[in-house]
């Protein structure tokens, strides 16, 4: 293994570029090093990247949802060994701490979301997998890195965000966003059996996309209609049953608020850089139930699974696909939402 690497670099808001950086090494006893060889850009790195979390401290490798061979471990690994093929969880968790022990995992005293974060992450080619015992993956060997490549982030949150929405076979549900997290609450709300899904967007092409998938039942464009007076047509009047906000703003918030049904669930998995103020005059008689948080990513087994068997194939998202070399494109086009591209996957 050689000394050194490229690796994508933040250096403080709108300050980013590939840099030649050391190799990680192992430091904790069960930690493992991955060679990386595939990896994406999230629309968190976008959040960072415009110095929308100013507690990341540069210079930070960005990025956290990847796929790699182990090249090396640590004495206490037992889970994987070198040559290994992994999808790697965003959530590093200890297992022992109380947060752990509790099955709030992406509270692990010693880990939580950290990956590009608070330790540096994987747009690069190594990264250092802190407590890779319920890190690592194996990849079954039918199946390719793409075929994995979301259940490390955005498949896991987008099923989060399903799960908690607590959807009943038969339900109306409605998702604000039509973003690469949004696209996979949809598809994994499927597995709870709900009449109708419904995509909230004001990207046409995107809200297109998603029916044509099977991810969504309808798309709504509120550049194009009125939302809430649409999603009550859908829902015997009443309202969706639940609402699933994947976004992290006022507008697509706001919806999912007025377009839930008396008694009904809002789930919240959009990432908030601007407080959101809740309307609870109008909110409390409501009787709905809001949840929201940072994912879990402990369903990484039972989704590599589901992907097996051919339950869930998320691999339409990737629109565009480039090495490492050209990151710094991936950025600007994807964090741009430029070329109609959904999900920038980066080969190496």
């Amino acid at each position: 293994m050689k000394n050194t690497m490229k690796a994508l670099v933040y250096h403080g808001p709108e300050k980013i570029s590939l840099d030649e950086v050391p190799v990680p090494k192992i430091i904790e006893p069960d930690d493992a090093i991955v060679r990386i060889t595939t990896s994406t850009i999230c629309g968190t790195d976008i959040h960072i990247w415009h110095g929308g979390m100013p507690e990341v401290e540069a210079p930070r490798i960005l990025g956290h949802e990847f796929c790699g061979e182990v090249v090396a471990v640590g004495p206490a690994v037992r889970n994987v060994k070198v040559g290994d093929r992994c999808a790697v969880s965003c959530v590093t968790q200890c297992g022992e701490c109380f947060y752990c022990k509790t099955a709030t995992y992406s509270h692990c005293e010693t880990g939580s979301w950290i990956f590009g974060y608070m330790i540096d992450g994987c747009q690069a080619e190594y990264a250092r997998v802190p407590h890779a015992n319920l890190g690592c993956y194996i990849i079954p060997d039918k199946l390719t890195d793409e075929d994995v490549l979301f259940v490390g982030d955005i498949l896991s949150t987008g099923y989060m965000g399903a799960e908690n929405a607590k959807i009943l076979p038969g339900d109306v549900v409605a998702v604000m966003g039509c973003g690469p997290v949004g696209m996979c609450a949809m598809a994994t709300a499927r597995l709870w059996g709900p009449a109708k899904i419904i995509a909230v967007d004001t990207i046409q092409s995107r809200l297109d996309f998603a029916v044509k998938q099977g991810w969504a039942d309808f798309g709504l464009n509120p550049l194009k209609c009125k939302v809430v007076e649409e999603i009550n047509k859908l829902s015997h009047g009443r309202g969706a049953d639940a609402c699933i906000e994947a976004v992290g703003v006022s507008p697509t918030m706001k919806y999912a608020l007025d377009a839930v049904r008396a008694g009904g669930n809002v789930s919240v998995i959009g990432v908030f850089e601007k407080p959101f103020e809740l309307e609870m005059n109008k909110l409390w008689i409501k009787n709905i139930s809001i949840s929201m948080g940072l994912v879990n990513a402990n369903r990484i087994p039972q989704l590599i699974d589901l992907i097996r068997a051919g339950i869930i194939n998320m691999t339409p998202l990737i629109t565009h696909r480039a090495p490492l070399k050209d990151i710094l494109k991936g950025y600007d086009i994807f964090g741009g939402k430029k070329d109609n591209c959904i999900k920038w996957v980066v080969n190496y």
